[in-house]
């Protein structure tokens, strides 16, 4: 007997990669082995010397196919089995690696719009739907299109056993977000990834594309983030770790540093208006949506908890993000002796 491993990547297109898939057969029992493919096809390599490695690094349950199929994440490498530039893992192995000590976990608020065509679904056609208000969190088939897509996508990830923490219809017209952790850094861009592709791949099965455009609508409509909840265990101890933390985030260079990774097009979406600050200004306030960085009212209250990173684009890199919070956070706690 055999099973199916849907092999899935993220290519070398710029200014935001995409994600890639293929099928492999294997004998029941076999181990996942490394692959390849044409890297000239994908924006990896040129044709000349196409050949690119694929190293299986996380597997789960195919909620699609069933049975005893998988979906299996993995690393880009140059056929030397090093890392192929486009392979940002590598990177947050080592960071993730480094600071294990500090335990920093992460939750990711994924928000993404769905198209019908060249409109987001529930857009008119030849015009617009009511202004923002009550789509957010709403309920009715006036405010809310794609729920049923949305609840297949959630119910793929359930029984792919993906860290799935909620989902809610966001501010626009056809947005919404599903969040994934509170998780390990490795673990949470591995299942964030492999999440973008059960939406991709559930909404094939609608005709409805999914996109992670930040700023989709142009004009007085919501962006779309990806939110980045971060904590290490001093911070789930203690508030002084907190404002280290913010602190850390908002010295010299690093406010712009992070920025320009986090997501293509952020200028579109970081404004200072529908709930962001500036791109090049840094903050941080206690339950201010307004701020690059938020520090939720009850962690203050408790004094202990999380901090919410609200610049992230929604076509962010988590390997990326998450690699760049913890080595600005976690160095900073070092420093001040708070781990």
């Amino acid at each position: 007997m055999t099973f199916k491993a849907e092999y899935i990547w993220i290519d070398g297109t710029e200014p935001t990669a995409k994600l890639r898939s293929k099928t492999k057969i294997l004998n029941d029992g076999a181990e996942l082995p490394i692959w390849g493919f044409d890297g000239s096809s994908t924006n990896q390599a040129e044709g000349h010397a196409s050949d690119r490695v694929l190293k299986p690094v996380f597997s789960c349950p195919d909620p699609i196919r069933g049975g005893d199929d998988v979906l299996v994440m993995c690393e880009v490498l140059n056929i030397d089995m090093t890392p192929h530039e486009s392979n940002t893992r590598a990177a947050l192995t080592e960071v993730a690696e480094r600071f294990a000590g500090q335990e920093p976990i992460f939750g990711i608020e994924q928000e993404y719009t769905f198209f019908k065509g060249a409109r987001p679904l529930g857009f008119p056609e030849g015009g617009f739907p009511a202004a923002q208000g009550g789509y957010y969190c709403g309920v009715g088939s006036d405010e809310i299109f794609g729920r049923d897509i949305v609840e297949a996508h959630l119910d793929n990830c359930l029984k792919a056993g993906l860290g799935i923490s909620g989902i809610n219809a966001e501010v626009m017209p056809g947005q919404w977000e599903f969040q994934v952790g509170p998780l390990a850094p490795l673990e949470v861009a591995d299942q964030l990834w492999i999440a973008r592709w059960l939406l991709y791949r559930t909404a094939e099965d609608f005709d409805v594309s999914a996109t992670l455009d930040p700023k989709p609508v142009k004009g007085d409509w919501n962006g779309a983030g990806a939110h980045t909840n971060f904590s290490t265990k001093a911070m789930r101890e203690g508030y002084d770790a907190i404002i280290t933390a913010c602190e850390s985030l908002g010295e010299g260079s690093k406010p712009l540093d992070h920025v320009k990774n986090y997501g293509a097009g952020i200028d579109d979406r970081l404004t200072g208006l529908h709930e962001t600050a500036p791109w090049n200004e840094y903050s941080y306030g206690v339950s201010n949506r307004g701020a690059s960085v938020r520090i939720p009212w009850q962690v203050e209250q408790e004094g202990k908890g999380y901090i919410e990173d609200r610049r992230p684009n929604a076509n962010v890199d988590p390997y990326v993000v998450t690699r760049l919070i913890v080595d600005t956070c976690c160095t900073a706690l070092e420093k001040a002796g708070q781990v």
